[in-house]
């Protein structure tokens, strides 16, 4: 005997919201954002297209429940023993922040241009915020800082994710850097090109974290 929820032999699983959310995130690792269609999503989920607005009233309205669904739990990186000082907990929620968009494929693009009002994204603002003011940041600060340590881990990984989908080695094309950087008068370029052609995006956004984080220390 089946139980009250069963949806039936040769039916779909029920439509819900968070099946439905589970599986647009599934279809962006296996296809990409530019894949990602609602067509694509209620084939998926073996629905007409129509059945998924009832949930989702346009695709903007999707990727922004992606996006609130990716920052589930990165505000608790301030939580996590580092010690207690500011800049070492803003620094745990940037990292946390990059980790949780490199998880998912395009996950930085999805996130770009979302503006959810969800706990998840919204509890890791207010994080954010209250951890620059307990350092004793303005309040206007703390809020600028917050908009600036977003911003600075949302476009470092939507490069790092960019570069990786390419196949390039870095952030930039190794082979096509050097030879337009030889073929003209470049010489700075040339003595950086190694760190230009890096592959290592972590150094590259540590190094940027850090000066973001003495900028703020100095601004204090």
């Amino acid at each position: 005997m089946s139980s009250p929820s069963s949806t039936g032999r040769g039916r779909p699983p029920r439509l819900d919201r968070a099946r439905t959310l589970q599986t647009a995130l599934d279809l962006l690792d296996r296809s990409g954002l530019d894949a990602l269609t609602m067509r694509q999503l209620a084939e998926a989920m073996e629905v007409r297209a129509g059945a998924l607005y009832r949930y989702f009233a346009t695709k903007q309205d999707l990727l922004t429940a992606m996006a609130e669904r990716m920052m589930d739990g990165v505000a608790d990186a301030a939580a996590e023993p580092c010690g207690g000082d500011w800049s070492e907990r803003l620094t745990a929620l940037a990292r946390a922040m990059r980790t949780a968009l490199l998880a998912r494929r395009d996950g930085a693009r999805v996130f770009a241009g979302t503006h959810s009002t969800g706990e998840n994204i919204l509890g890791f603002a207010d994080t954010v915020v209250g951890v620059m003011r307990a350092a004793g940041f303005p309040d206007d600060d703390a809020a600028r800082a917050l908009y600036t340590v977003a911003n600075f881990t949302v476009g470092h990984t939507l490069e790092e994710q960019a570069a990786l989908q390419r196949g390039d080695a870095g952030p930039a094309d190794p082979g096509v850097l050097a030879d337009t950087v030889a073929a003209g008068k470049y010489p700075h370029l040339q003595a950086g090109l190694p760190t230009l052609t890096s592959t290592d995006f972590t150094r590259l956004f540590e190094f940027g974290l850090d000066l973001l984080i003495e900028g703020l220390r100095a601004r204090r």
